[in-house]
């Protein structure tokens, strides 16, 4: 057994990330995961929320919502519906955003519920992630 992972982050139009690790987390749709190497093999739904890893005495983070991840003994490939990293964070942009999300919760509809959670949980991982 190998002690590090292969990590790719995609989405439909690029490839944001492509490290190795020894450990990821990853923001499932039903809660966090943690996988280190030799884990079980699975597929699960993402959710939205902060991808870390550590490569040795590395951490790095990004920032995902919705899409997949496929992990396997050796690697986890998460396949994003958006995927961004730190740098390409504007957390001022993302606190307006969550502002906006906030106030627009207060009085949404049911049909408009979840598009304005889902941009409120976005803003959210966008500034804890760069914090």
């Amino acid at each position: 057994m190998t002690d590090s992972l292969r990590l790719e982050v995609v989405t439909p139009s690029r490839r944001v990330l492509q490290s190795r690790a020894s450990e990821v987390r990853l923001p499932g749709a039903l809660g966090e995961l943690g996988v280190l190497p030799g884990h079980t093999p699975l597929l699960t739904s993402l959710g939205t929320g902060e991808v870390s890893w550590t490569d040795g005495d590395i951490t790095g983070h990004l920032v995902v919502q919705g899409g997949f991840a496929e992990v396997q003994p050796d690697a986890v490939t998460v396949l994003a519906t958006i995927a961004e990293t730190i740098d390409e964070v504007d957390v001022e942009a993302a606190r307006v955003a969550l502002a906006e999300a906030q106030e627009a919760l207060k009085t949404a509809s049911a049909e408009d519920f979840d598009r304005f959670d889902a941009a409120l949980r976005l803003a959210e991982a966008r500034i804890n992630a760069a914090s």
